[in-house]
């Protein structure tokens, strides 16, 4: 039987172009066509209608079920015209993908006809099904009830002919079961107090909004290849594999010419993308091979969020029609760069001013330091808290490798800014600011000369001050992006709402605002240094001496989920509206259940693939250097027969130490999962797979790769990674 690796190189190097028919047309011109957009509300929607969607956009006004009626006809209307048959509530279960049910728009009439309908309750709200999502105890399989709402901040838009409408998931007694619920409750207590704050500079400002631009990284393989590779198709990763001879030390991939195969992908996708109103803008290599990133123009959190959950399944979509299959794993392949998810996060006014901006006046230049500062501050309060919503099994492969950010959370901020900084802990009062220029000057008393792009980029850090905006770096690529958002969003909330109680007794004890704003500035500086990093966050220096400044450094999952549940977490989003504690519980333990399972299949499939592949392959290798070994003993005299075969004799003595290495750990492996596995304790049970069987994984891959260097090519069973890598 041929070798089921040859079989998917030969389809894949039989792999022909696919013929792309893509418009001709500006983007501009289809762009957002298959949403419900503000010019599609306008055309479907009576004047009376449009308005009040609007308000309940921009001001959260609610809608009467007489509004809700006109809305829902218009959306109909709207999307039966793109060819829609039926609607879905898309929402965000605590799954980590996406969920949708679908129903049809027609209803029976007497006659045994049918007509379209779609009416205001039916947008508004619907009941699925909450007893198979996560819910980490909160509903039983029994109390299956749960409720989707519909969320009006977000465009509906036409999936596959259906109408795909935006919502929240809850349950019967109100438990946020999603990740969108506790996103938009960050986003409204970050809006209050962000509000307040920047209206000691500009009274004219009346909202605050988070915004953020994801970027997006991601591995492309051969479809055969992945198919030929159990391990990639279950786990999303290699479990086995040694390196190829040529990698990514060349630094040739970045950046590179993109492969025409590739290039047909990224266009289909991103026309896709752009038709569903999707700003996907930058493309290129990454620096790993057969690494790709692309990245949208900056926008709403909450919009942003939803458009990236709905590109990663596009792009998993599209991938499959041009015969490749996307990673999305945070590390598919051992050796070399894995894959983030850097959210680029700001913070801006109503009146149009980017608070995280440095700008060319002293007002604004004070504004931008005050907010910048209370950032630093509030990661330096709640740097586990970030790290608890960066966790993830395939996280604790990536962070502290190859390119990826430790597990330490620091915050770099660039040379001017420290700069500016240390001055400011010197001054004693505040004084007038010239902020034209570039270089630091001294001469100025208190904030000195601040432009945009004041800081170089530190690719090593996990949350990075880039000129106008923080990089959280640390974020897996698989990850939804709301869950790290929603802890940003809330501990930035937290320190505002602290700042201005901070800056508020100060003014009644009658010091001049500017003044007091000063002096709490200064001393947040003074208090959060320690969270601050400009060097090399991969050296080991680093740890020593974040372990110096008491900063944490949590490896793996399941320690860094406890912060979830700690006193001052739940206090932190439970005054804030965000979180209950119930609901953070039930947060903790789905993410330690998720952990537990991920890392059991990936277990199960390293013993599969060690016992049915890998070990038989090995002897009958084995056997074949046996049996030549048999005819030069027939052939050769003693003495020649031991020069020539001291090299096959060592092979073969290498190869059974190997088999019985893996025989053995592979059955340790086992026995610590059963034992895992009879465990009740949740938090035990994570514990356990993390330090008793994670170990052997590790340890079974050394053996397993060990091997592949050793048995015939023409045997080994699985794709090698020069062919996973440089395939496409």
């Amino acid at each position: 039987m041929t070798n089921i690796r040859f079989k998917a190189l030969e389809v894949t190097l039989s792999r022909k172009r696919i013929s792309l028919d893509l418009p001709k047309e500006k983007v501009s011109t289809y762009f957002g066509e298959l949403t419900f957009n503000r010019d599609a509300m306008r055309e479907f929607l009576t004047r009376e209608a449009y308005q009040k969607l609007i308000d309940v956009i921009e001001k959260a006004e609610t809608i009467d079920r007489k509004i809700a009626d006109q809305i829902a006809a218009g959306m109909k209307s709207w999307a039966m015209s793109k060819g829609a048959t039926h609607y879905t509530h898309w929402f965000h279960p605590l799954t980590g993908a996406t969920a949708e049910k679908h129903d049809a728009f027609i209803i029976p009439v007497e006659g045994g006809s049918a007509i379209e309908n779609f009416q205001g309750g039916e947008l508004i709200q619907q009941e699925p099904d909450a007893s198979s999502f996560p819910s980490g105890g909160i509903r039983n399989t029994f109390e299956a009830r749960g409720y989707t709402a519909w969320d009006p901040t977000s465009f509906a838009f036409i999936m596959d002919r259906t109408l795909c409408i935006p919502t929240i998931f809850v349950s019967y007694t109100g438990e946020a079961l999603d990740y969108k619920t506790p996103l938009l409750k960050s986003l409204s207590a970050l809006d209050k107090q962000a509000t307040e704050v920047a209206r000691y500079f500009d009274k004219n400002v009346n909202k605050v909004f988070a915004t953020l631009g994801w970027e997006q990284e991601y591995f492309l393989v051969d479809a055969a290849l992945f198919k030929a590779r159990p391990d990639l198709s279950l786990t999303g990763r290699t479990v086995f594999g040694h390196a190829s001879a040529k990698d990514q030390q060349l630094s040739d991939h970045y950046f590179g010419t993109i492969h025409e195969h590739v290039l047909d992908f990224m266009s289909d996708f991103e026309y896709e993308a752009h038709r569903l109103g999707i700003p996907v803008k930058t493309r290129h290599n990454e620096v790993a091979p057969n690494q790709f990133e692309c990245a949208p123009v900056f926008e709403e959190t909450n919009i942003s969020v939803d458009h990236n959950q709905l590109l990663m399944h596009l792009m998993e979509k599209i991938a499959r029609k041009h015969d490749f299959q996307v990673l999305l794993h945070e590390k598919p392949y051992k050796g070399v760069n894995g894959s983030g998810k850097h959210n680029n996060w700001s913070i801006a006014t109503d009146t149009g001013i980017n608070l995280l901006s440095p700008g060319k006046t002293t007002t604004s230049n004070f504004r931008f330091l005050t907010f910048m500062v209370i950032v630093l501050k509030a990661v330096d309060r709640y740097a586990d808290v970030l790290r608890a919503h960066i966790a993830s099994a395939g996280n604790d492969h990536r962070l502290g490798a190859h390119e990826a950010p430790p597990a330490i959370i620091s915050v770099f901020i660039g040379s001017q800014m420290t700069e500016t900084l240390n001055e400011i802990e010197k001054q004693t009062k505040k004084g007038k600011v010239n902020a034209n220029g570039f270089n630091l000057n001294i001469n100025i008393p208190k904030i000195p000369e601040i432009l945009l792009d004041n800081t170089d980029r530190n690719r090593t850090s996990p949350f990075a001050f880039t000129g106008n905006k923080f990089e959280f770096r640390a974020v897996g690529s698989s990850a939804n992006c709301a869950s790290p958002m929603t802890a940003l969003n809330a501990i930035v909330a937290d320190q505002l709402k602290q700042f201005k109680q901070d800056v508020d007794k100060l003014l009644a004890k009658n010091i001049r605002k500017d003044e007091a704003i000063f002096q709490v500035i200064k001393r947040y500086i003074m208090e959060s240094k320690n969270i601050r990093f400009e060097g090399n966050n991969y050296g080991d220096e680093w740890k020593a001496e974040a372990k110096k400044r008491g900063l944490s450094n949590i490896t793996t999952t399941p320690p860094a989920l406890k912060f979830l549940t700690s006193k001052n977490t739940i206090k932190l989003f439970e005054d804030l509206d965000i979180l209950t504690s119930r609901e953070l519980i039930a947060r903790y333990e789905i993410q330690l259940e998720n952990y537990t399972k991920k890392i059991q299949i990936e277990s199960r499939v390293i013993g599969d693939l060690a016992k049915n592949h890998i070990i038989p392959i090995a002897i009958r290798y084995q056997n074949t250097l046996i049996e030549n070994v048999k005819g030069l003993k027939d052939v050769l005299d003693s003495k020649t027969f031991v020069k020539l075969s001291r090299n096959q004799m060592q092979t073969i003595k290498e190869i059974s130490e190997h088999v019985e290495e893996i025989k053995d750990k592979v059955a340790d492996m086992l026995e610590e999962r059963r034992k895992a596995n009879r465990m009740e304790d949740m938090e035990k049970q994570a514990m356990a797979y993390n330090q008793k069987v994670m170990p052997f994984v590790e340890i079974i891959r050394g053996h397993v790769d060990k091997l592949e260097l050793m048995v015939d090519d023409e045997l080994w069973p699985l794709p090698k990674y020069r062919e996973l890598l440089f395939n496409k």
